[in-house]
Order: C-alpha cells, then structure tokens, then sequence
C-alpha cells in the first residue's frame, strides 16, 4: 500500500529539507510531494534538489501564491493520477509532527477520513497564546453547530484520506480556499456518509518562519460555513 504525503509550501525554505527527509525515513512505501507557489526564499529549488536524488520525492511548481484549498486540490489530483491508496496533507512548518504518520495511515484501514486532532482526549496545542487559542476553539466550535459535524477539529489541515474518498468527492466542485477549504472537505464527506475518526496530536507552533494565519481567513472561514450551510441545508 503506497500513501503520498504533499506538503504545500510558501518560504519554507528552513523546513522543507530535515521535514522531508524526517518523513521518507518513515518507511519505503511513503512519498512526498512539494507543491511550491513560487516562494520567493528558493524553497522550490531546494525541493528541486532534494528530488534530483530522491525519486520518493516529486515536485509541483505553481506560478504565485494561490491558497491553501487549490493546493490540496493540486495534491489530490496528483496522487489519484500516480495511484497511491492513502494521500496525507500537512503543513511544512513542523505543527505537524511526522511521528503521527503512521497512526495515520494505521487508521485509514478502517475509516475513510483521519483527522490529526488537536481536540480530542490526548490532544493539544504547544506553544498558542490565549487569543490564538480562544479562536481556533471558536472557530470550531462555530463550524461543528452551523454544519451539524461531529468532528471536534475541523479546521486541522493533518488528515489522510482513502484514494475512493477523493474518487468520489466532486473535487471540482469545492470552491473554498485558504484554511475553510479543510471545513468544507470535511462536510461534503459527512454527506457523502464517509466514516470520519479522529486520532490525538499535538501541535507545535512554528519555531521558524512566519505564519500563515490571518484575520482575514478567520472571517472568510465563517463566511464559507454560511455558504455550505445555505446550499446544501434548510435553515
């Protein structure tokens, strides 16, 4: 069984390498894809390096910086195109830890969707002051009663996927990006009755590099809860 770990990159050039090479190290059965948007620090060509000598590791360069959500989109296509059977997505900045790689794709044998959960019991956040904190909880907790969706962290961009789960999303279809592309994913697989579990991570804030996170896809995050509620349920 053959699982693809794509990692979308803007200035990761402090990360990209040691996490790479941390997650090849896992085992031979794992891959990893780099989808660079043109970092302006040279992160793409030290992807680029990395896969002269490595066949484990494919690189995908995009023209300018375009999201989050297309991103993941870019991952999925490519991993149904080379025809793994699990696809992970991650961050480039370490909040995610290879270590929980395994576990991962351990509990897509029986489950369709996996969660990296920073919510459940064993979970948990390293490093957040109490603002980041007390959004990133609301933010959930906003999503999971406006979409009716058991899932305690459905913002986490830590999941693995079953390659029939990407087969049967209309991938083309999702219009969101930046990080309320990871709600509307995890929604449209509640409809289609996809078995979603979450395992327990812990999440370390980046120790290099800046982040991603704003404001502004906070309130477009709620924004897109209100769009998929009102397409696809009654008020």
């Amino acid at each position: 069984m053959k699982a693809l770990v794509f990692i979308p990159t803007y200035n990761e050039r402090e990360n990209i390498e040691p996490l790479t090479m941390q997650i090849l190290g896992l085992g031979s059965s794992i891959s990893v894809l780099v989808i660079d948007d043109n970092s302006p620090d040279g992160t793409g060509e030290i992807a680029d390096k990395l896969a002269e000598g490595e066949p484990r590791i494919s690189v995908l360069h995009r023209q300018s910086k375009q999201g989050l959500g297309t991103a993941c989109i870019a991952g999925f296509y490519f991993a149904l195109a080379a025809d793994f059977d699990f696809i992970i997505e991650m961050d480039a900045d370490f909040s995610h830890d290879p270590r929980y790689l395994p576990e991962l794709i351990g509990a897509a044998e029986a489950a369709d969707v996996i969660v990296g959960s920073r919510y459940v019991r064993g979970g948990g956040v390293r490093n957040w002051g109490v603002h980041r904190k007390f959004l990133s909880r609301s933010a959930n907790f906003f999503a999971r009663k406006m979409l009716d969706l058991r899932v305690h962290d459905c913002t986490s961009g830590f999941r693995c996927y079953r390659r029939d789960v990407l087969e049967k999303l209309k991938l083309d279809d999702i219009v969101s990006n930046g990080y309320s592309f990871q709600v509307e994913v995890l929604y449209r697989c509640k409809l289609a009755g996809l078995k979603i579990v979450e395992i327990p991570i812990i999440f370390v804030d980046r120790e290099k590099g800046k982040s991603k996170m704003s404001g502004d896809e906070i309130i477009k995050g709620m924004l897109s809860v209100f769009r998929l509620r009102s397409r696809f349920k009654r008020w």
